[in-house]
């Protein structure tokens, strides 16, 4: 059985384009303006994809059942694995008590809730996405930032919004190193170019979390640490993409960023802690001349006007080893060679019906080409296994025994089970509207506009990932259609390709893959809805943004492109 896909099926691009976004009109209608819950929005979008793809765009049922049970398959594994696992990790902390330790070291650096959120969903929040990608961040970052008694919206939210300027250079460059496959353009001149994008909003995303939380009073009071761990991160973003190549740049940056606000917040805190309003009102923040004679090892309270106990240096280092074996291990599960050697374990299934039956045709590709579709089992690499084992080593310092370990994963496991099928059902979702050739057709409305296509090109990269939930997955779908549009309008399409990604960060926060790990890491199963509504207008915001400065740099600074 063989397919092509039809992208204009009702005669009319922009007819078809309509109609082939009204699963992600149901799905993000009803999750953000009905408030119904993830799993029963989730499942609509899938029947409307499936009915659309069936009997609109005329793929044939076989296929199209397929599809969408190949998507639920990823939706599991691997990105329902890392979620799973990530928030095995956090539970082992909180059931050992070990946490209170960590929320009392990081008051000891700063109590104001907006430096711990540019600590935890910016700084810390990047280092993993640049380690492992694919939802780790902001299940890991969220789930911070509850223990540290953040309320479960705002710790989705603002995690989601930190989770944007380090996405496309995630998992060690993969995304722009696969949009180097797609399109034929060096990995490197993408690197470069994309890094030549993204520093601007690296510098303006931590005014933008503090904002987002504390209006802009808030901001006034904090933009020193705003200041720096958005300068450090952007200047060597910029020098690592530009003269080493997308692999280290998140990891890089982040570490650059932390180093740089801890040591800022040695010397400067700001004059009032500010509070949530349902907690204490702000009071007055000791200076660090008032404080020093007081610290008596790294982890000591700097905040001695609140009730935070003092926690002893080795306290400290004790409640902070889970964190850090699951720092240095998923950052060894990301290393080229060592993820070569286990990808060696992996077993590649070749999709029954579906591999090589559905075929891209122009003006979509070049060239008719037929789609591989091959479910890839990385038991091994797959960076939630990295996390089990996490998890495993953390339990076993801290003195729980296997059978305890494995009563907290199956807890775990309980707890999140309608969210793991949430995402299935979203991923289903996803692969059908991608096989189904309606996200190509979405794609080839915005590649119609012509002189604005400069402003459109980053908006389709964004639609891709809120559509994929992946700037990996975006830049696949659209590379090449980007590059093909750039070349027949006269821009440049490396400007084109890099703007792929590069608008697609900010997608990253209304994708409804990020939505559900929001919502399961932070106890919001259900709740999707006001997570989306939360964080959905700072998207489209920044992604226009992206749009306007890419067309800055398609006609005023040309120069700019390598």
């Amino acid at each position: 059985m063989q397919w092509s896909q039809n992208y204009f099926p009702l005669h009319s691009l922009l007819l078809s384009a309509l109609v082939a976004a009204l699963p992600v009109i149901v799905l993000l209608g009803m999750l953000g303006i009905f408030h119904i819950k993830a799993h029963i929005a989730a499942l609509a979008g899938l029947a409307s994809s499936l009915i659309i793809a069936i009997a609109v765009f005329g793929m044939p049922v076989k296929l199209a059942s397929i599809a969408a049970a190949y998507g639920a398959a990823y939706g599991l594994l691997p990105i329902g694995w890392i979620v799973l696992n990530a928030i095995f990790v956090y539970d082992i902390t909180l059931i050992t008590g070990k946490f209170e330790v960590v929320k009392s070291t990081i008051a000891g650096i700063a109590s104001d809730r907006r430096i711990q959120a540019l600590l935890i969903a910016f700084c810390f929040g990047a280092f993993i996405e640049g380690a492992a990608g694919f939802g780790t961040p902001v299940a890991i970052s969220a789930a911070m930032l509850i223990g540290l008694g953040f309320k479960p919206l705002p710790a989705a939210g603002l995690s989601l919004i930190g989770n944007t300027a380090p996405v496309a250079f995630g998992a060690l460059g993969t995304p722009v190193i696969t949009l180097g496959q797609v399109t034929g353009i060096p990995a490197n001149t993408l690197s470069a170019m994309v890094g030549r994008q993204l520093p601007l909003f690296a510098l303006i995303i931590p005014f933008w979390i503090v904002w987002a939380m504390a209006g802009r009073k808030g901001v006034r009071e904090v933009w020193p640490a705003c200041l720096v761990s958005g300068l450090s991160f952007a200047i060597v973003q910029f020098l690592i993409s530009n003269f080493y190549g997308p692999t280290l740049v998140d990891i890089g940056a982040s570490v650059v960023s932390i180093a740089s606000l801890l040591i800022l917040l040695q010397f400067w805190q700001p004059r009032s802690i500010w509070r949530f309003p349902h907690e204490t009102e702000p009071v007055a923040q000791p200076q660090p001349e008032q404080i020093a004679p007081l610290m008596t090892s790294p982890f000591a309270t700097k905040a001695i006007t609140t009730t935070e106990r003092r926690v002893s240096f080795r306290e400290g280092v004790v409640a902070w080893r889970p964190w850090v074996v699951l720092s240095v291990v998923v950052f060894v599960w990301g290393l080229t060679g060592v993820k070569a050697w286990m990808n060696s374990f992996s077993k590649l299934y070749p999709v029954p019906v579906l591999n090589k039956a559905v075929f891209r045709v122009p003006p979509v590709v070049s060239v008719a080409k037929a789609e591989e579709v091959i479910y890839r089992l990385d038991w091994l690499s797959a960076t939630g296994t990295g996390l089990l084992l996490s998890g495993l080593i953390s339990g076993t310092i801290l003195g729980l025994s296997p059978l305890k370990l494995a009563k907290i994963f199956w807890g775990t496991l309980k707890r999140t089970r309608h969210s793991l099928l949430t995402i299935a059902a979203m991923l289903a979702l996803g692969y059908t509207t991608r096989y189904g050739g309606l996200d190509a057709t979405m794609g080839l409305a915005f590649a119609s506009t012509g002189a604005l296509f400069p402003f459109f090109s980053p908006i389709l990269g964004w639609l891709g990932v809120a559509l994929t939930g992946s700037d990996t997955s975006s830049n696949i779908l659209f590379g090449n259609l980007q590059q093909v549009t750039a070349r027949q309008l006269g821009i440049s399409p490396v400007l084109a390709s890099a703007a792929n990604s590069s608008g697609g960060v900010m997608g990253k926060m209304i994708d409804a893959q990020s939505i559900v790990v929001a919502g399961v890491a932070t106890g919001q199963a259900g709740e999707e809805g006001r997570i989306l509504r939360y964080v959905f207008i700072h998207s489209l915001v920044l992604a226009a943004l992206v749009g306007i400065e890419v067309t800055l740099q398609a006609y005023v600074f040309p120069r700019i492109i390598p």
